[in-house]
């Protein structure tokens, strides 16, 4: 059986795969944190932080033989599109209303 670290003829082992969700789920949190002002990149942040998650869940999926991993990754990626449609869709309303998707001149949303 191989090690969760090891590398052997090909295969890329577990900590590879969780190392990379980190690395895009850190990308993310930076992306939200310092880019505060497009409505856009945040909600592309917000998208790759769940693919982080996706990558994780599907890794120990596959380590453990186990499919309820990749369940929860349609569940996850179903949330996600409609999240982005959603998402979206206020973004194209604010825009027609306000002429700027700017989230400093979006703080005060009044009716």
């Amino acid at each position: 059986m191989i090690d969760a670290g090891t590398v052997e003829a090909g295969m890329v082992g577990l900590t590879s795969y969780l190392t990379l969700g980190a690395i895009l789920f850190a990308i993310s949190i930076a992306g939200i944190f310092l880019n505060r002002k497009n409505i856009v990149v945040i909600l592309m942040c917000i998208e790759l932080m769940l693919l982080a998650a996706n990558i994780n869940f599907i890794a120990f999926s596959h380590y453990l033989n186990d499919s309820a991993g990749q369940v929860f990754v349609f569940f996850i990626l179903t949330v996600a599109a409609a999240e982005a449609a959603i998402g979206l869709a206020i973004l194209v309303t604010l825009f027609r209303s306000r002429h700027t998707i700017d989230v400093e001149d979006l703080d005060a949303l009044k009716g």
